[in-house]
């Protein structure tokens, strides 16, 4: 009975420990380490991705962008190019490309380093 309990007890824990929700001022301060970038991001996506009442994920938020995540960075990629929801084709970014795409979306995601892993 102790060992379940303390089974119980840690996957409690474990849960709790899980991403926390960003909120709009923490999500505002977060811009790409790349300059370039961070131009785009500024001009384009910042505009709803840092503001909660957009409902689109907040930069930097896991807790909304990990279970978008779990689809593939190739679909996620796909809904900015083509559009989603209340998101416009291109997501207001002309001068996106494909490659800047995927590189604004793992920053958002927060997924930075999964990113960088070789395999």
């Amino acid at each position: 009975m102790k060992r379940l309990s303390l089974i119980l007890g840690l996957a409690l824990l474990a849960a709790a420990c899980g991403p926390k929700p960003l909120t709009p001022e923490q999500s505002a301060r977060l811009e790409p380490a790349d300059a370039r970038l961070a131009g785009l991001y500024d001009d384009s996506c910042k505009a709803c991705h840092t503001i909660a009442d957009s409902k689109a994920p907040l930069a930097g938020d896991r807790a909304a962008w990990d279970p978008r995540w779990k689809q593939g960075l190739p679909v996620l990629v796909d809904h900015a190019i083509q559009g989603k929801g209340a998101m416009p084709a291109g997501g207001q970014c002309a001068a996106c490309t494909p490659d800047d795409f995927k590189a604004l979306i793992v920053f958002m995601a927060g997924q930075e380093e999964s990113a960088t892993k070789p395999g």
